[in-house]
């Protein structure tokens, strides 16, 4: 993995970083806000501490642990990773409410525009502030954008103390069960 500086990783924030999408996926994976790692590698859950690329390995959607930099695999999968919040930052405590808003909304017109089965947002605090849904839990959620479902995740990063790789495998298993399934 490369080493960056603290100078690079400053460099990188506010940077923008490229979905990965096409139309009609099974699962339309949704972080929080791309981190300075992220930002400065160009690849989705970069930093070495988030357990996305583990945990989505365990829970069976992947059928080995993908690095960071092969993110574009998951497209063969039917998977995508998108953000609330296109901007990078050290930390998901430096966006505003107005951004989460209004990443929300942008997000609902990517959804409907490329029509995942379903959107996964992977934190449920910024699913209920994108969307102003304060009772939101981690499970499915009532809400709907066209005719993707929507499932809010545990936060696979390091930080999220509460939930173990193990137990965060085990609810996006569920989803992963839920998105095979065929049924209406």
């Amino acid at each position: 993995m490369t080493r960056f500086t603290p100078a690079e990783l400053e460099a990188a924030r506010d940077r923008l970083v490229p979905d990965v999408v096409a139309d009609g996926l099974q699962v339309l994976f949704c972080g929080i806000n791309p981190g300075l790692m992220t930002a400065a590698t160009g690849h989705h859950f970069a930093r070495p501490g988030n357990r996305f690329w583990p945990v989505l390995h365990l829970s069976g959607f992947t059928p080995r642990q993908l690095k960071p930099s092969e993110q574009d695999e998951l497209l063969s999968y039917g998977l995508g990773i998108t953000n609330v919040v296109a901007r990078a930052t050290a930390r998901a405590d430096e966006l505003s409410a107005a951004e989460y808003r209004e990443g929300g909304r942008l997000l609902a017109a990517k959804v409907e525009r490329l029509r995942p089965r379903w959107l996964a947002v992977v934190g449920v605090t910024a699913y209920r502030a994108a969307f102003d849904d304060r009772k939101a839990v981690i499970g499915p959620q009532e809400r709907t954008f066209g005719d993707t479902r929507v499932w809010a995740l545990p936060n696979p990063s390091g930080l999220n103390a509460h939930w173990t790789a193990a137990t965060m495998a085990e609810e996006y298993g569920r989803l992963r069960e839920a998105a095979a399934d065929r049924a209406p």
